[in-house]
């Protein structure tokens, strides 16, 4: 489980002054189900994001993920999530057993639960036919599945995404998205930016329409598109930026 109240993160910038990354930012996110950050580039997710996987401490407010207090439990909140982006490097010179087992070491992992981990996961990803071969020599999607893996390895019971399948061809996506699936299926709660509004739309049980750091909007995809009288989610974000 998520919860945040009041999240804000401030920047100082020589040139601009202040700018507001996130502002009052305050949300529940549950087991089994996947939430969406829609908003564009710019909008605030990835600061949100960071601050809720204690990469960036808020300016003010609070926020427990699993339970642990982001600024007074750093490290079990860290032990609690899986962090994954669309631009998540691998180590080419790694084979995917080889990177996996590293992530489950520095996890705290005993040898095994290791391999008792990547038996599962790569089971279920289908990534024994290239386990040994160097990551270098694999394909985006494969890489991805690589990714996926180590996020997976320590058994997160919440997975943040970021733009998890940005930049990503279709075969690579669609690791994520199935991802996704069998994480809400094993009862994770899963929290997952993206400006695609599709996507959202196709993926997320509710969404938080963000906007300038700001959430404008929170619902089911289908209560959004009632209460504004929208087609699409698209439609709805617009109606929504429009009236700032």
């Amino acid at each position: 489980m998520i919860e945040a109240s009041g999240l804000t993160r401030v920047f100082t910038d020589s040139q601009r002054g202040e700018l507001i990354a996130c502002r009052d930012v305050s949300f529940q996110c549950h087991p089994g189900r996947v939430y969406g950050l829609l908003g564009p580039n710019g909008a605030g997710k990835t600061t949100l994001l960071r601050m809720l996987s204690t990469l960036l401490r808020p300016t003010s407010g609070a926020a427990r993920v699993n339970g642990y207090d982001i600024l007074e439990s750093p490290s079990q909140v860290r032990r609690s999530i899986g962090f994954l982006t669309g631009d998540t490097g691998v180590y080419l010179r790694l084979t995917p057993e080889e990177m996996v087992s590293s992530f489950g070491q520095m996890y705290g992992l005993g040898k095994p639960e290791i391999q008792k981990r990547m038996a599962e996961i790569f089971e279920l990803l289908d990534m024994n036919p290239f386990r040994k071969v160097l990551c270098g020599k694999l394909s985006t999607g494969m890489r991805q599945k690589v990714n996926i893996a180590r996020t997976l390895v320590h058994d997160p019971q919440v997975l943040l995404l970021d733009e998890a399948t940005a930049g990503l061809d279709v075969v690579a996506s669609r690791a994520i998205v199935d991802f996704v699936a069998h994480c809400k299926q094993s009862g994770k709660t899963v929290l997952f930016s993206t400006h695609i509004m599709s996507e959202a739309e196709r993926i997320c049980d509710e969404v938080f329409i963000m906007h300038q750091g700001q959430v404008l909007g929170h619902g089911t995809p289908q209560e959004l598109r009632e209460k504004s009288g929208m087609q699409t989610l698209e439609d709805v974000f617009l109606d929504l930026v429009g009236r700032q």
